[in-house]
């Protein structure tokens, strides 16, 4: 059996087409994170017939031979101990095939690879006023719809929607708002019978690259907090080995993330409690940040300052 280097494997991938390429990551896939691979695995995801199966799985050895072996007790292939994925695998996809299935099965029928648990989602928006959105993102068109906003009410307002954004706690949209003439940010659940302005041409401020906010990148530097009593938990929870994460976020998503994460950003490192594990090195980074105010502990460095906290769209 030749192991093929690095390099080689790199090289035999690109031959591949994409289709070629999307059927042996997932029994990359599945070997990997799974610990077995059948024949029907690729069959029922793929919904080739059984002999083209065989051919996807004979390729693979060709292309990685000391990734796995068959366990002829159990007719299924393992993964060796030598065995090193031949894709790069994102966290996030991984995890949310794992826990909500992937590509295999239709609407309810999705479940997890695995046993897990997760919150259930309080805040759903509903598929009628979602697919009308995300509808006008694609196309670049304009959109008729209710509001109801904290500040304003009910109201019927236009928006130019440029993409949708998940604060972990809900989903909402960022988009130009033709009333208030600026971008802002618009909660999905508040929406009422969005309908997509066809004949409604969008104008030049109104497109993606005139929101400063959102095309403004942040970088950020997160320790962990001074107060905290184990700081090497903290750098092995977010895998920080040299004591700092970098992150960088939109300017028009920095509060969000930071209060979603519950990360100490006061100049003085004064909030108290084992939920903030990180602190803002250097708040003044938000200076400017539309939404900065959302940040847990954030003082606006402006001493003239005197603005209530901020307001729900």
């Amino acid at each position: 059996m030749t192991t093929n280097t690095t390099e080689q494997r790199r090289a035999l991938l690109d031959e591949l087409t994409q289709a070629q390429r999307e059927r042996l990551s997932h029994i990359d896939f599945k070997l990997y994170f799974l610990g077995e691979l059948r024949r029907a695995d690729v069959v029922g995801r793929f919904g080739t017939g059984p002999a083209a199966a065989t051919r996807d799985i004979a390729q693979y050895r060709e292309i990685a031979p000391e990734n796995l072996v068959l366990d002829n007790v159990d007719k299924v292939y393992r993964p060796t101990e030598s065995f090193v994925p031949l894709f790069d695998h994102s966290p996030q996809r991984v995890l949310t095939a794992l826990s909500h299935g992937f590509g295999e099965g239709v609407g309810d029928s999705l479940k997890s690879m695995v046993r897990c648990e997760f919150p259930t989602a309080l805040n759903q928006p509903k598929m009628s006023v979602l697919a009308p959105i995300t509808r006008a993102i694609n196309r670049g068109k304009a959109v008729k719809l209710v509001y109801t906003s904290v500040e304003s009410g009910r109201t019927e307002r236009e928006i130019v929607p440029i993409a949708l954004v998940d604060i972990g706690i809900r989903w909402h949209v960022r988009a130009f708002d033709r009333r208030r003439k600026g971008f802002r940010d618009f909660v999905l659940t508040r929406m009422e019978n969005p309908a997509v302005l066809e004949e409604s041409p969008i104008g030049e401020e109104e497109k993606a690259e005139k929101d400063v906010q959102w095309n403004r990148i942040i970088e950020l530097e997160l320790v962990p907090h001074p107060s905290h009593p184990r700081p090497e938990v903290v750098m092995m929870d977010y895998d920080m080995p040299d004591g700092v994460l970098h992150v960088k976020v939109r300017a028009a998503n920095a509060g969000y993330m930071l209060r979603m994460s519950t990360i100490d950003c006061s100049p003085d490192h004064s909030l108290e409690g084992l939920e903030y594990a990180l602190w803002l090195k250097d708040p003044l980074a938000l200076y400017g940040a539309s939404n900065a105010r959302l940040a847990p502990g954030y003082r606006d460095p402006r001493p003239d300052t005197s603005r209530g906290p901020i307001k729900a769209l």
